[in-house]
């Protein structure tokens, strides 16, 4: 009789899972100009060449590269002149960044639902939340899947708010055919390790609007302002990149469309299959017809609790002893410990009506598969269905 490899058995997935970051030829090359050019930082030409790509990709005016995702979050929301008191629209469902740049400016996150299908913000829930004090929205396109961003921005253009894209885990992906990061005032991009563009650590900031640009590439920079809008008064820091970092950037930049197409030809086909298991005990998030291109950067997988009446993360560390790169997913944004308590240091924030029921379902039922895996051929995606398959046939062998 076949076991589980937790439980002594063979594991399904043998072949070796495709490696990240991808170094080639293009990495060594720029890194080497840049090292033997002597201009590390700023006033080199790899940076403004990436920023004008990287904009054009998304479909934008301008970019403005720094040095991490996060800080090119709080970027956009200084350049909003959001100030102490002000509320921002956030999802439950999100890294604990999206919120801890509000907390870093004195606004408020205002806390709301998502959509159980694609774990991304409700815009229903958006518009039951939008008060007074309500600056912007802050969509997270949750694994490189785009939220609904005809109905966001509808809303905004009718509450007269700010529209902010937390894109990074989206870099590429497409809504009704037009990059994300060009819907609202400001897109914002990671360039963390494990990001399907990387180079370590970085990010970037897209907007079409000229003055946004000067304001983030002057507060990169200590304050200076050399951009052609009208001066604004600037209490500026060190966010910037380096050559060196953009060097990779640009490698990677070549590479990203045709990556992109392999993680949606995989994904799509892990997908299917999926979905042809009896009983449906793996439902992979659903993906609206209007998203033209996902990035896949996470591949979202629901496992209904009704169904399986096991702890998540025993059916996790089955999925890994099959050679699965499985893991769980976020926790509902307030149960991070920055959230906890009442004491003089925790920050404040709210819950939108009605709270956060389906961000805390997810918590408990949906897994996360990593971009990498879907750099991989048709084989390995059976493989790894075989490996989901195999877990649901021998459940029982995890209880107790």
């Amino acid at each position: 009789m076949e076991r589980l490899a937790v439980r002594g058995g063979q594991p399904r997935v043998t072949r070796t899972l495709p490696g990240w970051p991808v170094v080639g030829e293009a990495e060594r090359r720029l890194l080497l100009q840049v090292l033997e050019s002597g201009v590390w930082g700023l006033g080199g030409e790899l940076i403004p060449r990436f920023e004008e790509r990287f904009a054009q990709y998304h479909h934008a005016r301008f970019a403005v590269a720094a040095a991490n995702g996060t800080v090119t979050l709080e970027m956009a929301l200084r350049a909003l002149d959001i100030r102490p008191g002000d509320e921002i629209i956030v999802p439950a469902y999100t890294f604990i960044a999206t919120a801890a740049v509000i907390f870093q400016i004195g606004a408020i996150p205002v806390v709301v639902d998502i959509d159980p299908r694609d774990c991304n913000i409700d815009p229903a829930k958006v518009e039951a939340a939008i008060g007074e004090r309500t600056r912007a929205i802050i969509a997270v396109h949750v694994g490189g899947g785009p939220a609904d961003l005809d109905r966001l921005a509808e809303l905004a253009s009718r509450y007269e708010v700010a529209l902010v894209e937390d894109a990074a885990q989206a870099h590429g992906a497409e809504w009704r055919g037009r990059r994300v990061g060009s819907f609202g005032v400001c897109g914002s991009f990671s360039f963390q390790s494990s990001k399907n563009l990387t180079c370590g650590e970085g990010g970037a900031l897209v907007t079409n609007d000229e003055r946004v640009a000067d304001y983030c590439r002057a507060l990169r920079n200590a304050g200076r302002w050399t951009g052609r809008t009208p001066r604004r008064r600037v209490l500026g820091t060190d966010y910037r990149l380096t050559e060196f970092q953009a060097a990779l950037l640009l490698a990677g930049l070549d590479r990203l469309d045709e990556e992109t197409e392999r993680r949606n030809r995989n994904a799509l086909y892990l997908a299917s299959l999926l979905q042809q298991l009896p009983d449906q005990p793996f439902v992979p998030a659903y993906r609206d017809e209007r998203v033209t291109r996902h990035t896949y950067h996470l591949f979202l997988v629901r496992l209904p609790q009704d169904k399986w009446r096991l702890p998540l993360q025993t059916v996790v560390e089955a999925l890994q002893a099959e050679g699965v790169p499985a893991r769980r997913g976020y926790q509902a944004l307030y149960h991070d410990p920055l959230w906890v308590g009442q004491d003089a240091e925790s920050p404040s924030w709210r819950l939108g009506p009605g709270g956060a029921p389906e961000a805390e379902k997810a918590a408990r039922e949906v897994i996360w598969l990593p971009q990498r895996l879907f750099l991989g051929d048709p084989a390995l995606m059976e493989e790894t269905w075989a490996a989901f398959d195999k877990v649901w046939r021998y459940r029982d062998e995890l209880r107790g």
